[in-house]
């Protein structure tokens, strides 16, 4: 079979003008780095912030002057911004936006761990870590939920619906067989049958995909409440006790200072996420139906032609999404608390947003998702120091994150050229 060659064509530089994306960053990193230099040193005490390498104040720690270590990294967090207002090659934009970030970071909990009374004025880094991980679980599952569903060409916002019917179907059917496994295997059904919903209504009968995603939510939410108030309020030994997954520790790894025992002392959701993360990114780029599913999203028209069942494609890829997404949803209620009406709270959405911070990519997804985590476990850990910050602005901590991350850090993106839009066979 002979090919023809695409000969390159020859596209003119499109000039951004002095204040480009990277200049305008480098302005606002410059003032966080001004902020945490003055204001932050300026409230740190004298005493010293200790990092420990374990879960509590005892053992090795990492320790510096509050005062100091938040001058210090204030100025890391302003050389960054100086460096990318000077106008740093655009490869360097991602590493150098990250060291200024972590630097203003650590500048704020210098002052923070310093400042804390007598005896909290330490930071757990074993616990912060899986905290974060624990924390950014559901958003892992319902972002790589997200990429099977938007990588085919269908937008997904019905995640929040997936996450809160997989967690509701987990805890009822795990408390009524008194089994784990047979609550994970419920919640992946949960999260499959809002993506049947899904799949139906916008492939099938072309209903618009957004407003279906709403609806697709606030049905889970009405069902779920429903069904908490009739069975599981009136009878909580009965319908909303499940079984937990345990820790599962894995031998030698679980040696290894902070890391160990932060990741590899964990239950079945942990591991499950960040392998889901590496099979579907080898799946996604490495294999025919990873082209496939691309090759769907981007033109369903080309692959149309090409032998590519489109609209089957689509089905399979949404259920599957939804499948991963109810076992995300299971993680709250097998793992670690019972059904609450609307438990997920917002997470669909900021999986939805860590999606888009992560380019559609699973693993900027699975980054993306620490990124939220790690804020939620921050307001944490800062509201168990008695930190001077109104609990309220600890609160939304998460969703300001959020915000910014999309909306200032993440710049131009493109998602699929098809994402969102029905393919009708000629």
């Amino acid at each position: 079979m002979s090919t023809m060659a695409v000969p390159d064509v020859a596209v003119a530089p499109v000039d951004e003008g002095f204040w480009n994306r990277n200049r305008k960053v480098g302005l606002v990193l410059l003032a966080l780095g001004l902020i945490a230099a003055v204001l932050f040193g300026a409230l740190a005490t004298d005493q010293r912030a200790r990092f420990t390498l374990s879960e509590d104040a005892a053992g090795a720690a990492l320790e510096i002057n509050g005062t100091f270590g938040a001058i210090l990294f204030g100025v890391v967090a302003l050389a960054a911004g100086a460096a990318l207002l000077a106008g740093l090659p655009k490869r360097w934009f991602l590493t150098v936006l990250g060291v200024g970030l972590v630097a203003f970071v650590f500048s704020f909990l210098c002052w923070q761990v310093s400042a804390a009374p007598a005896g909290q004025n330490f930071m757990p880094l074993v616990n912060i870590i899986r905290g974060t991980f624990i924390l950014a679980l559901p958003l892992i599952f319902g972002a790589l939920a997200g990429v099977l569903c938007e990588r085919s060409g269908v937008v997904n916002v019905a995640i929040e619906g997936q996450l809160l019917m997989g967690a509701f179907s987990g805890a009822l059917f795990g408390s009524i067989s008194g089994n784990v496994w047979v609550g994970l295997v419920a919640a992946a059904i949960g999260g499959a049958f809002i993506s049947l919903l899904l799949a139906i209504f916008s492939i099938r009968y072309l209903v618009d995909q957004v407003v279906m995603g709403i609806v697709l939510n606030l049905l889970a939410v009405g069902v779920t409440g429903f069904l908490y108030e009739r069975l599981m309020q009136t009878n909580t030994e009965r319908y909303n006790s499940a079984p937990r997954f345990s820790n599962w520790e894995i031998p030698l790894l679980k040696d290894i200072p902070v890391i160990g025992p932060a990741l590899f002392r964990g239950n079945i959701f942990l591991y499950l996420g960040l392998l889901l993360v590496l099979v579907i990114h080898i799946a996604l780029f490495r294999t025919r139906w990873g082209l496939r599913t691309r090759s769907v999203g981007e033109h369903p028209t080309a692959a149309d032609t090409l032998g590519v069942r489109v609209l089957g494609l689509r089905y399979r890829n949404v259920l599957l999404a939804g499948v991963v997404a109810g076992i995300g949803g299971a993680s709250y209620t097998l793992a670690l608390y019972s059904f609450t009406k609307n438990m997920i709270g917002g997470k669909g959405f900021i999986a939805l947003a860590a999606l888009i911070f992560g380019r559609w990519n699973p693993t900027g997804a699975l980054l993306a998702a620490l990124f939220f985590g790690f804020a939620d476990q921050l307001a944490t850990y800062l509201s168990t120091i008695n930190s001077v910050i109104p609990s309220q602005f600890l609160a939304m901590l998460p969703y300001l994150a959020t915000i910014l991350a999309v909306a200032g850090l993440v710049g131009r993106v493109r998602a699929p050229a098809a994402d969102g839009k029905p393919y009708v066979k000629g």
